[in-house]
């Protein structure tokens, strides 16, 4: 569609193969009649007042618009009708011709169409007195001389309606005159009855001249009538049509078939010759400017012959400008227009607030009025608001769905739409191909972030994504599925191909970053699967890809395929039992502490203890992993008393430095199972000298459902002890609500998934408003987990949430590295309760 013009039409010059004989066959006739009737020109003055007639009459018009051309139906068959039985017929085409020019002279007709309808005029007039120089004369006023003048009278209508559908099939082809010839019927029945009004009135002129001044205050109240008709039909015909047009752009803007539906259908309610839409650039979203002229059958086109001064005077004042005879203008903006070759014009602005994001544009008036007027300024900038509206929302919609599908860090697509493109790669087979997924996962992207602050972290993860997208080919789609981990699918020949592109893709991958004012080397693990050999879904590929990537951190050359093993977790688990009871026995599990925050004066007022546990053979042993172990095995019991000893340990000693922080250990449903759970806690209490409240226990949402009536006692008894207790991954379990009121709890922790997903998924930030909603509502505490970006964060502290934990704040640490963190990321405050740390800024 770039720089194509509009497609070529016929000249108008065409007419002329009518105009021409048209005006010969009048000028013939003129002579041969003057010849007839040497005393023809002592009419001069009925022929004057004929003429005058007829120029009247043409006020009094009615247009039909077709494509292109306006069919005008008058009332000139009255006055022609005295004048042919008054005045000699040379007489007769001379005030014809004259009244004519007059008329069309006023409205200022284009020179071609002047020229026809003039001729036309005096041929339609010439025909005429022919038809009643052939019949038989009649006398007086009577019923011959009604056939006669009826007669030749729609004999020169008839001829008339031809010469214009003939011209209209010369100049736009043989359709467009089929139509002109159908459209033009009625104004046949038209003049019919005007001719029949015609001789009433030849009949009350006949009996008295002084009945012209009773017809002429007659006429003069059927004009101002007929004159109020028409407008109220045409405000009526606009209001509809507008409301229509509303509707279409109302129904097709989100589906981005805006200007399609726009500007024919403005270019069809003005009556314009060209109707153009201009939007600047916005974001993502390029400049348009489309443009659509009548009988233009291919569409639209990227060019408008508006001034560019012209729109940039409305982009700049905000204000349309409109140009032409019967509208505000100056004499610079008149002369910009006849350089565009155009009569007028009008420009209005799209405004979005106080900016002006566009401009719809309409130029050359071709309808009923054949200029454009006051009123359809206000029409076009009725239309222009609803279209930036329509603009505006669609944009807005687009905007939503991108950030539902892309990455805001790196503008990659996230897992939601690197699963559906997936799912959609597998669909399609190819033989001897395979859809092959590769996971990067960054390591040390943790470390930067702990040492450096989140903004080197997240400075990190473009930089990784920005390299990964060139390196990745033409092919190859690329997105980001979690925190610090890519994802690239393909298509590949095989398994080893896969392999070999991964490996070079990682090499490449590993050149030294920049990070603020250091220098890193990154190194990445990647795992790999391969449909259909791997899975055939598009989950079990990515997660079998994520634990091929998993293994690979402990390869030196850091690729790694899926193999079965790899998902043999079970047995993994059953392998480290006996190693997780030693591991307890002989103090080889380590606390790490994740702070909790106030949203409202981010004061750090407790942490999350959370139990690591690094394998002498297999390394890190992931939390659910020998949690699990633990419920199988009968340990459960004694790993929970390690955490809860060591917080309260800690506890104890930031109290005694006159700086409390609570503590929040998660208990399972299982241990809410031992009646004598509630006692060791009131021993350990006692022991470490902690007061009940700096204790809360978070208790799994799903896992108290599955028992509610077994572990209610158990909670009971915790609350009578003073310690509070917190209801975990709150909303991922069955019939929260009804069972919440029965829980002797004190706060609610949403659960992470909601949280994380809030500040794209508009159901999760739902969900997370009406949890906060409910727990206001039972004077219950709300901590929201996984909050990893400062939009998240400001969206809870908005809606009220009291505490928030997360990465944005900090990882789990160990108490040495807390204790550093509290230190490089916090500053003292003095309250009445103690000393409180709060966080300098979250970055």
């Amino acid at each position: 569609m770039s720089g194509r013009r509009p497609s070529s039409r016929r000249s108008s010059d065409y007419a002329w193969l009518i105009t021409g004989p048209l005006a010969l066959f009048a000028m013939l006739g003129l002579i041969g009649f003057s010849i007839a009737d040497d005393n023809w020109y002592h009419h001069w003055a009925g022929g004057l007042l004929a003429a005058v007639g007829l120029f009247a009459s043409g006020l009094a018009v009615t247009n039909i618009f077709i494509r292109r051309q306006t069919y005008s139906v008058t009332i000139t068959e009255i006055p022609l009708v005295l004048a042919l039985h008054y005045l000699s017929p040379p007489m007769v085409i001379l005030a014809v011709t004259v009244g004519a020019a007059a008329s069309f002279l006023r409205i200022r007709m284009e020179p071609t169409k002047l020229f026809f309808n003039v001729a036309n005029s005096a041929a339609r007039a010439t025909v005429t007195l022919i038809v009643i120089a052939a019949l038989p004369k009649a006398e007086g006023v009577g019923p011959a001389t009604w056939a006669v003048l009826f007669t030749a009278v729609m004999a020169g209508a008839m001829a008339s309606h031809i010469a214009v559908a003939s011209v209209i099939a010369v100049v736009q082809g043989r359709y467009a005159g089929q139509v002109a010839l159908r459209a033009g019927l009625s104004a046949l029945i038209t003049a019919a009855i005007n001719i029949a009004v015609g001789l009433v009135v030849l009949l009350v002129v006949d009996t008295t001249w002084w009945a012209i001044l009773l017809l002429a205050v007659l006429a003069a109240a059927l004009v101002f009538v007929f004159r109020s008709f028409t407008d109220f039909f045409r405000q009526h015909r606009t209001l509809a049509e507008v409301y229509e047009l509303t509707l279409a752009v109302r129904d097709q803007a989100a589906d981005g078939a805006l200007p399609d539906v726009l500007l024919g259908r403005v270019r069809t309610l003005m009556r314009a010759e060209f109707s153009t839409l201009w939007l600047a650039p916005q974001g993502r979203h390029p400049e348009v400017l489309l443009t659509s002229r009548v009988d233009d059958e291919a569409g639209l086109f990227d060019i408008s012959p508006t001034p560019v001064t012209v729109r940039d005077g409305v982009v700049r004042d905000g204000r349309a400008i409109a140009v032409g005879p019967q509208l505000e203008d100056t004499d610079d903006r008149r002369a910009e227009l006849r350089s565009a070759n155009a009569r007028d014009l009008i420009v209005v602005p799209l405004r979005s607030g106080q900016t002006t994001i566009g401009t719809l544009e309409v130029m050359n008036r071709l309808g009923p009025y054949n200029t454009f007027r006051p009123a359809d300024v206000q029409v076009l900038e009725t239309i222009a608001a609803h279209v930036a509206v329509a603009v505006e929302n669609s944009r807005l919609v687009d905007r939503l769905r991108y950030d539902a599908y892309h990455d805001r860090l790196t503008a990659l697509p996230n897992r939601r739409r690197m699963i559906d493109a997936l799912a959609e790669s597998v669909t399609v087979q190819v033989e001897a191909e395979v859809v092959a997924v590769l996971l990067f996962d960054v390591d040390g992207q943790r470390t930067v972030n702990e040492s450096m602050g989140h903004a080197a972290g997240d400075k990190l993860l473009a930089e990784v994504a920005e390299r990964l997208r060139g390196i990745a080919g033409p092919g190859a789609l690329v997105g980001r599925v979690g925190g610090d981990e890519f994802m690239v699918t393909l298509r590949a020949e095989g398994i080893d191909e896969t392999l070999e592109l991964a490996t070079k893709m990682r090499e490449r991958l590993r050149g030294p970053m920049a990070v603020g004012s250091l220098t890193l080397d990154v190194d990445t693990a990647v795992g790999v699967s391969v449909y259909p050999d791997h899975g055939s879904d598009p989950e079990t590929l990515l997660q079998r890809a994520e634990l091929a990537a998993n293994a690979a951190k402990a390869l030196p050359y850091g690729v790694q395929p899926f193999h079965p093993a790899l998902e043999s977790r079970a047995v993994r688990r059953l392998g480290i039992a006996a190693d997780l009871r030693r591991a307890i026995d002989n103090d080889q599990l380590e606390v790490y502490f994740q702070p909790k925050v106030t949203l409202a004066d981010r004061h750090v007022i407790g942490v999350e203890c959370l139990a690591r546990w690094v394998h002498p053979a297999h390394g890190e042993v992931a939390p659910e992993d020998f949690v699990a172990v633990a419920e199988h095995t009968g340990q459960l019991a004694r790993l929970t008393e390690v955490v809860l000893t060591a917080g309260l340990r800690h506890c104890k000693l930031w109290a005694d430095a006159d700086r409390p922080l609570s503590i929040a250990v998660n208990l399972s449903a299982r241990t809410l199972l031992d009646s004598r759970f509630p006692d060791l806690v009131q021993e350990l209490l006692e022991e470490h000298r902690v007061e009940p409240g700096q204790v809360t226990f978070e208790i799994s949402e799903p896992g108290m459902l599955s028992d509610i009536e077994r572990v209610l006692p158990s909670l009971y008894r915790l609350r009578d002890l003073g310690v509070r207790l917190s209801v975990d991954d709150f909303g991922t379990g069955a019939s929260s609500l009804g069972y919440l009121r029965q829980w002797p709890v004190h706060e609610v922790k949403i659960d992470d998934t909601f949280v994380q997903g809030m500040a794209t998924d508009t159901g999760d930030l739902a969900i997370v408003r009406a949890v906060v909603g409910l727990a206001r509502e039972f004077g219950l505490t709300v901590v929201a987990e996984g909050v990893e970006s400062e939009l998240t964060l400001g969206l809870l502290e908005e809606m009220g949430c009291e505490i928030g934990q997360g990465y944005l704040f900090s990882r789990p640490l160990p108490f040495e590295r807390l204790e550093a963190w509290l230190s490089a990321q916090t500053e003292p405050e003095s309250t009445p309760t103690g000393e409180v740390r709060r966080l300098r800024a979250v970055i």
